[in-house]
């Protein structure tokens, strides 16, 4: 078994020889399977920093020293290295592009990269509870039981806590994994199915007959938990194991399908885990189930199923074994224990009596029976013992020490020798006994034979029951492969190596404690807490990841002491580095007003560095500024303090170190002499005359007035006052306004005094013309009242001629009345027959159009029918059709106009008999 760090690189295990190259980095380097070194004219023989471009043009050179030295080859063997030289650029184009590709996808998809404190925080506690939710719900909001399952689950989105123990790597989201039964460790897939297979093969291959033949189990590398082969991983699957491959959501625990678990609990009671997929062991069953006690006294109660074994505390009160006391334990499950009481109790065979546990009656003594055998000439001699004696041993037919003669005598005489040689065999298990039958046992052997040693290497003569052993040492190499056996006159089974491995583990921090062995090392067993720089908060990696794995973020404040004035440094978290800038208030006081520096702390600030060496020219390149650290002065105090302006408008805070008369750039404002206007200088200072007066009494260096009077005129006046700016009220205007009369036709001349001070009534007095208005009524006359204001009276009294609908009665009415729909003319009985008579004429002549567009129609359709009938001849001629014309169409053009002149006259002569 090689880790997968060791796979190419050391060349060892059972890659050991083969020349299979493979890209290290997808950069064009290829290196052998033995040893790691380059074949000779690869591409891989380029170096680390080659270029594909580079590798190429080595490759071309190369075959273009083998070239042929025929000059007719020469332009074939051009072709054909440039084609060579062409394909390699491709490999090696495609292997790099395969390598940024993998690269930037395994920078995405890590699962050590890290988001917003507060997003990540708050996704994952979204996460979590939608995966505890049904568990929830079936609890009441109860998670004690949770505490496990929701560390793994916690671990599964934690940088780095998800670490694969066999190629010590992080395990990133959109890998394929495994997670152990036993332990819930998580693997990459490739790792453990690789480690599956070393582990299968190095127990077969201890054994060369049953190698690949029998079921050999392999172990997780973390629990040893043994698998069957047939239990080898070959699909990713999610946790729960019914979706393969499960797609990679963000909102899901990594690796989950996001679907119920539904794995049977351990231990089984017949509920399915309510989580939904998720890592690490299904916790207990949240289902409620009404059971008993142990005693099955109490009455069934409903309880947790994980928790339905229960006691209600009472004596059990069940029969012991001993048949005479009862148990008086509290309710408990399982067999009542041994009966505690002590009584005096008899041994077995009844000769002595002790006090006892009650819990195991039968006991021996330690006295020999002495009973008389049947025999009645030797006695029992068992220790205490149940039930009768037995027959006498020395009774019944006997066999001599050689177990050749047998002889029937009293069990008073002893068996006497046959006579006969032993010929037992003795120890050597080669030669037998050549002593007469005797009682006891045989003597050693003592021939000499020719004996091997026991490695089989060399030979001596010698007594039969002495070992044989060489000097020589074994040099076949014990199960590690590593060392050589060094065992004298070793018989082929040498010992398992005795040393220790010595290798150093996957973490490069420890070395393996394990006797010698095969393969790669399993593991390191060893943790490393991961600690913030304070020590309080620390995170448990397996070892090897903790140059890898970032400090957790520790919520305790940093303890250091400050590196300024101040005595205590602003509170901040615990972290590396040096500490951040003081934010903290300077607080030195001030030497020139006494007051506080209220600035940030300066005493560290980072100051750029002037006059460095400046570049002589464009060849010399720039260097990167340097910051120094330094303390600097204090800024000017910013203490505000009441200040009054030079016009006295404002009282202002201002900077303790810019005291001082002050101009608050507003304009003067004190009133001049005129009392109307202010003075518009700059805030300025003004000397006070009299301080008895006014406070905003212009001063001597304020402006003079200058300007005409602007006061407001009365309403209605458009004339400027003719006085300069003045004070008090302006006096009366009179001058001559000229204004329209209401009819806006004469134009009037009025004092400008009169109309400002007039009212209502004598306004319009005054715009009046005494003329008539000469404005139009609705109904089309003019107005017959005096020049007046606002809209005309309707009360139009002039005569209208008035009409029938068909215009032939007249009558002379009232405007208003007809205006106002009072009266109106019907047609009489004459106007209803001239009608009459008009409609018939229309529709006489719609008729006679009507029946003319026929005839033509017709026309049209006779002349096309005989015009083809022309074309089947071969001398056709033209058709011509006659259509005979009406008296009508003939005379159409006469008859319309004394038609209409017909009309005309009749209606004339109906409208005169009317009047």
């Amino acid at each position: 078994m090689e880790a997968s760090w060791r796979q190419v690189v050391g060349g060892r295990g059972r890659a050991r020889g083969r020349a299979t190259a493979a890209p290290s980095s997808g950069n064009g380097i290829y290196l052998r399977g033995a040893g790691g070194g380059r074949e000779k004219g690869s591409v891989g023989a380029a170096g680390p920093g080659a270029s594909p471009g580079g590798a190429a043009t080595a490759a071309a050179a190369g075959s273009s020293a083998r070239r042929s030295p025929a000059g007719s080859e020469a332009p074939q063997t051009s072709v054909a290295s440039e084609l060579m030289s062409q394909k390699k650029f491709e490999e090696i184009k495609k292997a790099n592009q395969a390598a940024a590709k993998k690269l930037v996808e395994e920078h995405f998809s890590s699962s050590s990269e890290e988001e917003g404190d507060e997003d990540l925080e708050g996704k994952r506690g979204k996460i979590v509870a939608n995966t505890f939710i049904t568990y929830t719900t079936q609890t009441d909001g109860d998670v004690r039981e949770l505490e496990r399952t929701k560390q793994y689950v916690n671990e599964a989105f934690q940088a780095g806590a998800m670490t694969c123990l066999i190629c010590i790597a992080s395990v990133k989201r959109n890998q394929a994994v495994w997670s152990c039964s036993g332990c819930f460790c998580i693997f990459h897939m490739p790792c453990i199915q690789k480690w599956a297979k070393d582990s299968q093969f190095l127990v077969s291959s201890l054994t060369d007959d049953d190698f690949g033949k029998r079921d050999y189990p392999w172990p997780c590398p973390k629990c040893r938990f043994e698998y069957k082969r047939s239990d080898t991983p070959s699909r990713y699957y999610c946790y729960c194991g019914k979706v393969e491959d499960p797609p990679l959501d963000p909102w899901l625990v990594p690796h989950s399908c996001g679907q119920v678990c539904e794995r049977d609990f351990k231990p089984p009671c017949g509920h399915k885990c309510l989580l939904l997929c998720h890592p690490g062991p299904c916790p207990p069953c949240p289902k409620m189930v009404t059971t008993t006690c142990f005693c099955r006294k109490a009455k069934p109660i409903p309880r947790r199923c994980s928790a339905k074994e229960w006691s209600c505390q009472l004596p059990c009160g069940r029969k012991l074994l001993c048949g005479q006391h009862k148990c008086e334990n509290p309710c408990h499950a399982g067999s009542c224990p041994p009966c505690p009481r002590v009584s005096r109790q008899k041994c077995v065979c009844g000769k002595q009596v002790a006090e006892r546990s009650c819990a195991s009656p039968l006991w021996h003594c330690d006295q020999v029976c002495g009973k008389t055998l049947p025999c009645g000439n030797h006695t029992c001699e068992q220790v205490c013992h149940v039930g009768a004696c037995g027959e006498c041993p020395r009774s019944g037919k006997r066999f001599c020490p050689c177990q050749k003669s047998k002889f029937s005598l009293p069990c008073t005489e002893d068996v006497p020798t046959c006579g006969d040689s032993c010929d037992k065999v003795l120890e050597c298990g080669i030669h037998r006994c050549s002593q007469r039958c005797h009682r006891g046992p045989c003597e050693t052997c003592r021939q000499e034979v020719e004996k091997h040693c026991r490695c089989g290497k060399h030979t001596k003569r010698m007594p039969c029951h002495k070992s044989y052993l060489c000097e020589t040492k074994c040099v076949k190499m014990r199960d590690c492969q590593k060392h050589q056996c060094r065992r004298k006159c070793c018989p082929g089974n040498c010992p398992p190596c005795d040393q220790n491995c010595g290798r150093t583990l996957g973490c490069r921090n420890h070395k393996c404690p394990s006797v010698c062995h095969r393969g790669s090392c399993y593991p390191c067993p060893e943790t490393v807490d991961v600690k913030c720089n304070c020590g309080h908060t620390k995170v448990t990696v397996p070892c090897g990841r903790e140059r890898t794995t970032r400090p957790p973020k520790c919520k305790e404040q940093c303890s250091r002491p400050p590196t300024c004035h101040h005595t205590s440094q602003e509170k901040h978290r615990c972290h590396f580095g040096s500490c951040p800038p003081c934010h903290q208030p300077c607080q030195k006081v001030l030497e020139k007003c006494g007051h506080l520096c209220p600035a940030p702390c300066h005493d560290q600030a980072l100051i750029k560095q002037t006059g460095r060496h400046q570049p002589t020219g464009p060849w010399e390149q720039h260097s990167e500024p340097v910051f120094i650290q330094t303390a600097l002065p204090c800024p000017p105090c910013q203490v505000p303090i009441p200040m009054e302006c030079l016009g006295k408008h404002e009282v202002s805070p201002l900077p303790c170190h810019a005291v001082g008369p002050y101009s608050c750039k507003r304009m003067c404002g004190r009133t001049l002499d005129c009392q109307n206007h202010t003075c518009k200088k700059e805030c300025h200072k003004v000397t006070e005359i009299d301080s008895c007066t006014t406070k905003n009494k212009a001063g001597p260096e304020c402006l003079q007035c200058e300007e005409g009077c602007s006061k407001s005129r009365p309403p209605g006046c458009p004339h400027p006052c003719v006085l300069p700016c003045h004070p008090g009220e302006c006096p009366p205007c009179v001058q001559m306004l000229r204004i329209k009369c209401h009819c806006k036709i004469t134009s009037l001349y009025v004092e400008c005094r009169k109309i400002t001070t007039a009212d209502v009534n004598e306004k319009n007095l005054l715009s009046c013309c005494k003329n008539q208005c000469p404005k139009e009524l609705p109904c089309g006359h003019r107005c017959k009242e005096m020049c007046h204001p606002g809209a005309c009276p309707f009360n139009c009294n002039q005569k209208v001629k008035l009409r029938c609908p068909c215009k032939r009665i007249k009558k002379e009415l009232q405007c208003s009345k007809v205006r106002e729909n009072q009266i109106s003319i019907e047609c009489d009985t004459t106007c209803k027959e001239m009608k009459r008579k008009a409609s018939e004429i229309k529709e006489a002549e719609a008729k006679a159009a009507l029946e003319e567009e026929k005839r033509r129609q017709q026309a049209e359709l006779e002349a096309f029918e005989n015009r083809l009938k022309g074309r089947r001849k071969k001398n056709r001629k033209r058709d011509e059709v006659a259509v005979e014309l009406t008296l009508w169409q003939k005379y159409k053009y006469c008859l319309l106009p004394v038609c209409a002149v017909v009309v005309l006259v009749f209606a004339w002569c109906i409208a005169h008999d009317g009047d």
